[in-house]
């Protein structure tokens, strides 16, 4: 059964409740707050092993707080958000948050997410590769150090860009579906939305690209997914 701290940051009660009904019957231990400002006094307190973290909250909103959050340590974060927008979650994973849930969502599908996110961090994805280094272009992957350079230019990554760059990178030209990515880098399944691996596709092109609009190592397969180009 599981032991980990989760605190719940919501002020919609009934969503709070509930998916502190379903956490707590899944062996974690649940803390609630619904103000934006009281949310980081408690995280300090409670130390929790995850955040769930609403956008919209009254007081501060969810965007600072995840900022914020990220800037103390490295506890996994799960954005949760009212509106489908892609700008929402770019920004939400670019602040450094691990994944995010569009409302209305299954308390069973955050409950899987919850799983499969502390399963991440609990220890790094197994990568297969040639070599402890690969290269393309002018582009280096450092599995090793979980370092990324172009040219002389250290890019800058989160821990699930560096993932899902070194799973791709790893068999250089094989084509990837955004279903195995989800299931290989996030360890989703069934409750896996693969809109996560189309904003984390984009902003590592954002980073890693010369152009982003016209890719030259991350590059879509139209109709089947993505490929790293060696």
């Amino acid at each position: 059964m599981a032991d980990e701290r989760i605190l719940i940051v919501e002020d919609e009660v009934t969503v709070a409740e509930v998916v502190a009904r379903y956490l707590a019957r899944d062996g974690y231990t649940v803390r609630r707050v619904a103000d934006g400002a009281h949310a980081l006094p408690v995280a300090r307190d409670f130390r929790p092993d995850l955040v769930i973290l609403d956008i919209m909250l009254p007081n501060r909103s969810g965007m600072e707080i995840c900022r914020e959050l990220r800037a103390q340590g490295n506890t996994p974060i799960i954005m949760l958000t009212a509106r489908d927008e892609e700008t929402d979650k770019i920004l939400g994973l670019g602040l450094g948050a691990d994944d995010y849930v569009t409302k209305p969502f299954s308390p069973r599908e955050l409950v899987a997410r919850v799983k499969a996110v502390l399963r991440r961090a609990a220890g790094p994805p197994a990568v297969e590769a040639a070599g402890d280094v690969i290269r393309a272009g002018d582009v280096a992957v450092d599995m090793a150090t979980r370092r990324v350079t172009r040219g002389d230019v250290a890019i800058d990554l989160t821990a699930k860009e560096f993932d899902l760059l070194a799973h791709m990178a790893a068999h250089p030209g094989r084509v990837y579906t955004r279903e195995h990515l989800l299931r290989a880098v996030w360890g989703y399944d069934y409750f896996g939305d693969d809109s996560t691996v189309t904003v984390h596709v984009r902003r590592l092109r954002e980073k890693l690209e010369p152009d982003p609009a016209r890719p030259r190592y991350v590059t879509t397969v139209w109709g089947v997914g993505y490929r790293f180009e060696g």
